[in-house]
This record gives C-alpha cells, structure tokens and sequence, in this order.
C-alpha cells in the first residue's frame, strides 16, 4: 500500500516513466525489433496488462524532445539507449507522420487531408506533412524524367525513396494527384457517395460530406469542363457519368458565401421562432418557402453541425448571429 501511494501521489511522474519503460521493454519483445522506432499513434493493447493503454509512441516523442534540449536526465538517458532508443527526430518523424497518415486514411477513406487539416492525439498538422510529401514525390518524378533525359549531376536531395512513395501508395493510390487535392478529395468523396448507394449530386448544398459540397462540386466541373485535362474528364464521364453542361442548358446561378450563409441563418431563425430553440437534428431539413411560393429544402442539421466544426475560423459578426439564437457550441 505504501509503495503504491508513492507511485500514484508521491510520485506521479516517476511512476509514469516506470510505466513507459515496461512498455518500451514490452514492445520491443512483442515486435522482436531492436531499436525503439515506435510508431507515434502507437498505444499499447489493452491485453498488454498493467501497460495496456499507455500512449508509448507519444511518451518517446516527448523524450527525444526533451534530450533535444538537454533536461532529460542522464540516467534515463542510459536507460533508453539500453533498449536501443532512436534519439534523431528526423529519423522517427517519417515513420511518425506515415502512421497518422493510415490513421486518417482508415477514417476518411482517403489519404487526400486539405493542407490546415490536423488529426491525432497529438494534433499534428497532417495537411501540411501531406502537402510536403507531395511536393517531394513530384520532385522525385521531374529528376527521373531529367536523369532518364540523359542530364547528370542531378540532385537527390529532396527527393522520396521508392520505399516511402510505395508506402504511401499502399495508403491511397491517388494521394498525389497530378492535379489539384481538392479536385481529387471531390472526386472521391463523390464516387464513394455513388458506392454507398446515394444519387448523383447536382445541386449546391444537395449533398455535404467531410464539409464539402458534391453538388456545388459536380457543377463546378461541368461548368468548367474546357479547362480540365482529358485525364479529369475521362474520370468525370466514364466514373461518375458526368458531362460538360450544353450551352442552352439553364444552369443554377452561383452563391456567394455570404448567399449561402444568409440562407442558412434564416432557416436557423425559423426554426429557433417555431421550437424555441437551436438543438437541431443532425439530419433535419427545414423548408422554407420563397416570395413565389416555391419551398426550398434547406439542410439544417448538417450545416450546424459543420459549423460548430470550424467555429473558431468564423468571423465574430457570424458568431454573433447564432449565439443570439442560443447556438451551442
């Protein structure tokens, strides 16, 4: 009893090093590896007993960071180099942001994160480590076209090693387009929203998935068809069945954000005027009749919910406006 209240009170800190070293030990037998290279989203099985649920990957991140700086203590400096700890960053922060990325992948369906995108315990700014890679790839794509050119003196730094581009492709054929990421994350979200049964979205805030609209999308495309490689139209009409919009075809006139916001708010209010309060359901359509009588459909739930989403990215006024509505954030 006496041990187990300095472990838990006395010694909290020290009791969660203990814990991190069983786990390291316990790792390094379970995987029959040498070296502490854990990934970072890495926790420890539940079955792994008094360390199961331990954030290991985590835990050795902190203790690179804090050798990095030099306040990492001398004897637990020798007690991970005796497991064969890997104390470089730029060695680990591949294998760190390759594990993340599956982790994304495995949620999203996609290894197509828009660059502010951030995800993990840890909040690492997956977007950005994304957009990185992809700029590495097409680099490594343009040397080899130079090299196989005949050019010679070409710089390798910078460059993917095929080991890591196959591993990436493993998570998502399609993560480096040669077109823009958010033309192929549209893409995407809309064939997997076809896959699962739902119909072809062809009008604005018809269909909103990950925050992204598939109809203002799928009319964006049609629009612009001219300006899309034969590549991207070939996937718009042989996947999606989609086709470039005729010239004496009555397209549906493009909002603004401010439109849409507008539009929003005020099915927000008509509803917050009939119930007395905002606590929509996440698929409830509110529908609102125009000045000639025509009903508008107007998906409140989701917009809500999306909205609570990126609340810190709204302007104060926008803010202002729900709140005044009793928004719960």
């Amino acid at each position: 009893m006496t041990q187990f209240v300095r472990l838990r009170i006395i010694d909290p800190e020290g009791a969660y090093w203990r814990r991190g070293i069983e786990a390291a030990t316990r790792w390094l037998r379970e995987t029959g590896k040498a070296e502490l290279r854990v990934p970072y989203v890495f926790v420890a099985p539940e079955e792994w007993g008094a360390v199961g649920g331990f954030p290991l990957g985590r835990w050795l991140a902190d203790a690179r960071r804090y050798y990095a700086v030099g306040s990492l203590e001398g004897r637990r400096v020798t007690e991970l180099e005796a497991l064969g700890m890997v104390w470089s960053a730029w060695e680990t922060a591949w294998a760190d942001g390759l594990a993340v990325a599956k982790d994304y992948a495995a949620v999203h369906g996609h290894f197509l994160p828009p660059a502010n995108a951030v995800w993990g315990g840890h909040r690492m700014a997956i977007g950005v480590w994304a957009k990185n890679q992809r700029a590495a790839a097409r680099k490594t794509h343009e040397n080899a076209v130079r090299r196989a050119a005949g050019e010679s003196g070409v710089s390798s730094a910078g460059e993917l090693s095929e080991s890591r581009l196959e591993a990436l492709d493993a998570i998502d054929p399609a993560w480096s387009p040669a077109w823009g990421i958010d033309w192929q994350r549209g893409f995407h979200l809309t064939l997997a929203h076809l896959r699962s049964g739902g119909a072809l979205p062809v009008r604005t805030d018809e269909v909103i998935v990950q925050g992204e609209d598939l109809g203002a999308w799928t009319v964006a495309q049609r629009v612009g068809w001219d300006r899309l490689t034969p590549a991207q139209q070939w996937m718009l009409e042989s996947v999606l069945g989609l086709e470039a919009a005729g010239e004496a075809e009555q397209l549906p006139a493009r909002r603004t954000q401010a439109d849409r916001w507008a539009g929003h708010l005020a099915a927000a209010r008509q509803f917050h005027s009939r119930e007395g309060h905002l606590n929509v359901p996440r698929k409830h359509v509110e529908e609102m009749a125009g000045e000639g009588g025509e009903v508008t459909a107007v998906r409140l739930g989701g917009w809500l919910d999306n909205t609570r989403r990126r609340a810190g990215r709204l302007p104060a006024a926008r803010r202002a406006e729900l709140d005044s509505l009793g928004m719960r954030w």
